[in-house]
């Protein structure tokens, strides 16, 4: 009984689920999702800028890194947190013990401290096992924690580089197509926002924002290149080792593929 049943059962649940999905594609001809002005005027990330850390042999270009750090601490971190990263891990973009030490005394917001004896709270320097502190925003808005910025949006340091380069102003071809969709006062017009309008003004507006220690002329293009690299060092510092590892791993993979054919080979070669 089971082994004829058990086939219809499945043959009906096939069925509805080809009949629901049918019905959807015709609903869906005969009635298409209404254009918006997010549908009509929303951007893809830039895939044409190219990274150092790209593709499968891609590694991270620490000069670039601390350029991007640059960027941060200068402009972003008066808005930004990144409090998943100590400020040791700085150390992984080639700076030096004495070098992290002055990156976290001089921070311009100090650590928290604590006494449960008395019940007072205070402050010190940074040391460099704190995580940077985090930022308290007094404006409108909550603006994110950067730490894991490029793994939570789309495109990843992509995304970044277009929305801080995206800036622009609202096209009057949108406007006329949908009157209602103007840009709110106190929110800026981007099309790689996820709903056109943002919050944050464009934080990168001249060339020369920020004067790098090692020369690099800082354009705004340069300086959105370098801020999205660091943010992906930020959200996937063992990038490099991933994917060593991943090679490592497929090396093995190889070539225990390889000895299985071969074993299977000798043991049935008397049978064939």
């Amino acid at each position: 009984m089971v082994r004829i049943f058990g086939p219809l059962v499945g043959l009906f649940f096939a069925a509805a689920l080809l009949w629901s999905f049918g019905v959807g594609v015709v609903q869906q001809i005969r009635e298409p999702d209404p254009s918006t002005a997010v549908k009509d005027f929303h951007r893809d990330p830039k895939e044409d800028v190219a990274f150092s850390f790209d593709g499968p042999f891609g590694k991270f270009d620490n000069r670039q890194l601390q350029r991007g750090f640059q960027v941060y601490k200068e402009v972003c971190s008066n808005c930004h947190s990144l409090k998943q990263i100590a400020f040791r891990n700085l150390a992984d973009l080639g700076y030096n013990e004495a070098e992290v030490k002055a990156v976290a005394k001089q921070w311009g917001t100090k650590a928290k401290t604590f006494d449960a004896k008395t019940g007072e709270a205070g402050e010190r320097a940074n040391l460099p096992s704190d995580h940077i502190p985090a930022v308290y925003y007094a404006g409108t808005g909550n603006p994110p924690d950067l730490s894991l910025i490029t793994k939570a949006r789309h495109g990843g340091a992509h995304y970044v580089y277009s929305l801080l380069t995206g800036y622009t102003t609202q096209p009057a071809k949108l406007l006329k197509r949908y009157p209602d969709s103007a840009t709110p006062d106190g929110l800026y017009y981007n099309p790689y926002f996820s709903n056109l309008n943002i919050a944050m003004p464009a934080p990168l507006t001249t060339d020369g924002q920020v004067t790098y220690s090692d020369g690099t002329k800082a354009t705004v293009d340069q300086m959105a290149r370098d801020v999205a690299a660091f943010l992906t060092w930020t959200a996937e510092p063992k990038l490099e080792k991933r994917k060593q590892t991943g090679w490592a791993v497929l090396g093995f993979l190889a070539a225990a593929t390889a000895l299985a054919y071969l074993s299977k080979r000798t043991i049935w070669a008397n049978l064939h």
